[in-house]
């Protein structure tokens, strides 16, 4: 997709982080835009910036697929048309350290809800409207690297964002087979200065658990400001995003720092070997640039 102006774009997430980025990296190209998020106010500061001349803000809860169809009916109403649509909303819930079976099932029912079935009832309320319309346009689906990478870690959200993985996948591969002129980008940020870690505090009752929130571990509090100084901003990622939209290239991701991990879970994988799993924190560090992996000419330290 390389023809913006005057088109229109759904975003998901877009009251903050790399959604609001990508608004504004839409608006930016000429596009309309249409604003999705729970927090409906901070949609509308987003879109106010835009202009309501280009811009609609729509309060939507991505795990409720009603809300969703709602949300592509007031594109649709609005503009007419949407040629860009951006899956991006996405949660963390805390206490990333905990075990896979520390995680209360309302943990489990809002990060699949939101990280996962955001995805689904986005692409099953847009993409058949996008086929029908026969017109050349992009999705995005914003998955994580924390979807092809793994260990102990925030499984929860990790487990969703692999399902987005396979399910951007199948997107991509079945648009071809019907010969869709419709793009696919899946989006893997690593650390990013986002509000994604304080997502706790618009934690729908919903999905409450008896024990309340759970805080991060001391030492993942204690790096936080560490860590998030050299992070990528969500203007970077929106532009990465941008350009492989532009490219028409799948694979779109904000750092290579993890790049060792996904080869050594490849090569666990193909060799049938006992998985190695690298520490998330670890990973993070390097993404940030605290602890620099060394090149293939470089001497590992003894």
């Amino acid at each position: 997709m390389h023809d913006f102006e005057g088109r229109t774009a759904v975003i998901t997430g877009a009251g903050g982080g790399i959604g609001a980025a990508l608004a504004r990296r839409a608006a930016a190209e000429g596009m309309n835009v249409v604003l999705a998020d729970i927090q409906e106010a901070q949609a509308q500061a987003v879109a106010a910036a835009i202009g309501a001349d280009r811009a609609l803000a729509v309060r939507c809860d991505v795990s409720d697929e009603a809300s969703v169809v709602a949300l592509a009916d007031a594109a649709y109403a609005r503009f007419g048309a949407v040629d860009l649509l951006c899956n991006n909303a996405g949660i963390v819930p805390g206490g990333r350290h905990r075990k896979v079976w520390e995680y209360g099932l309302g943990d489990w029912q809002w990060s699949l809800g939101v990280n996962l079935y955001g995805v689904v009832h986005g692409m099953r309320a847009f993409v058949p409207r996008m086929i029908a319309a026969g017109r050349p346009g992009h999705i995005l689906n914003t998955a994580s690297v924390a979807g092809v990478v793994s260990g102990s870690g925030s499984a929860c959200y990790g487990a969703a964002k692999h399902a987005v993985v396979r399910a951007t996948e199948a997107l991509y591969a079945g648009l071809k087979e019907v010969g869709a002129p419709i793009g696919v980008t899946m989006l893997c940020p690593g650390l990013v200065k986002t509000g994604i870690y304080d997502a706790e505090r618009h934690r729908p009752a919903a999905f409450a658990d008896g024990d309340g929130p759970v805080r991060e571990s001391a030492e993942l509090e204690a790096m936080r400001e560490e860590l998030y100084r050299n992070a990528t901003t969500a203007e970077e990622a929106a532009d990465i995003a941008f350009d492989a939209i532009i490219a028409d290239r799948f694979y779109a991701f904000t750092t290579t720092a993890f790049d060792p991990a996904i080869r050594q879970r490849a090569d666990d994988i193909l060799a049938r070997a006992n998985p190695n799993f690298d520490d998330i924190v670890a990973m993070s560090r390097r993404d940030a640039g605290l602890d620099r992996e060394p090149s293939a000419e470089e001497p590992h330290a003894a």
